[in-house]
């Protein structure tokens, strides 16, 4: 089994970043009580900012109180947040635009692509699909009537800023699209999020590294095995090099093709590396993961001998 990484994107995308199912698990019983209590008090302190006009603070408490309700797998708090975050968010988009900001302007981009990044969290299919096309189809037309500019109109840097916030609403969408069972669409919007990001900030830039690992996994959601294996190969080895923070995720999506490629020997090496990677960053969650994974390798290679 394979886990997407994701692109370091700070609270643009992290409306659809749902914590595990063993996180999920962390609090039970008295401590679920508290954790609703200080849901409760996030929430409060959320509307409070929203009434004096700090949607930026707002985010960041929206943010921890959705944290917790996954955590406490509480479901009537996780819909309630999602409310309370796309009322702030259209609120916001409203006051912008009343105030002149045009429609292609980034910073509306990135407003709405956290209002999608919301639906696809909600599985609210239409308002997710027609977020994402808004984003990706007003970034592009900006980026095409742009490029001819002069640097005196428009600096080099602004012109990347844009080109990178299109890799951000790629990747969400491709994100989605994976989820949702769509995964030949998603390597198209993968595809995409991998040339701009590796045009812009080079090929050993951890974000492109966590690109070409997410569109190995998707084309080895497709079957496409040996295709996969390339990228994900050279996504591991530029890990490595960097000391990529998720290198251990990388190296057990490395893994996991090598046993669709058969190659299960190989396959245990990697997995054993990417287990002391997630021991030495006391990633838990990753540590589980991987052991279930080496057992099941394990009951395999067994029954084939």
């Amino acid at each position: 089994m394979y886990r997407l990484l994701s692109w370091s994107r700070g609270l643009a995308l992290a409306w659809f970043s749902r914590p595990s199912a063993a996180d999920a698990e962390e609090q039970q019983g008295d401590a679920a009580d508290e954790a609703e209590a200080e849901i409760i008090q996030l929430l409060k302190r959320a509307k409070l900012s929203i009434m004096k006009d700090e949607p930026e603070e707002a985010e960041l408490i929206l943010h921890d109180a959705l944290r917790l309700a996954y955590q406490s797998d509480n479901l009537k708090a996780i819909t309630y947040t999602y409310d309370l975050a796309e009322q702030l968010f259209k609120a916001t988009m409203s006051y912008l635009l009343g105030g002149g900001m045009k429609q292609e302007d980034n910073a509306i981009i990135e407003i709405s692509l956290k209002l999608a990044s919301i639906y696809a969290a909600q599985n609210r299919q239409e308002f997710a699909l027609a977020g994402y096309e808004f984003c990706i189809s007003t970034l592009e037309e900006k980026i095409e009537r742009e490029k001819e500019l002069s640097e005196d109109v428009m600096s080099a840097e602004e012109k990347a800023n844009t080109h990178l916030l299109l890799g951000m609403c790629l990747d969400s969408c491709a994100r989605y699209l994976l989820f949702s069972k769509q995964p030949s669409q998603a390597q198209r919007m993968y595809e995409k999020a991998l040339q701009i990001s590796e045009e812009i900030q080079g090929e050993r830039h951890p974000q492109t590294i966590v690109l070409m690992s997410d569109l190995a996994t998707t084309l080895d959601a497709q079957g496409h095995f040996d295709e996969a294996y390339i990228y994900m190969q050279r996504a591991s080895d530029l890990a490595r090099q960097i000391n990529h923070p998720e290198l251990h995720m990388v190296l057990s999506n490395l893994a996991a093709i090598l046993i669709h490629r058969e190659r299960y020997t190989q396959a245990e090496e990697i997995y054993q590396e990417a287990l002391k990677q997630a021991e030495m960053k006391r990633d838990e969650v990753s540590v589980q993961h991987i052991r279930e994974e080496l057992a099941e390798l394990s009951r395999k290679s067994r029954s084939l001998t």
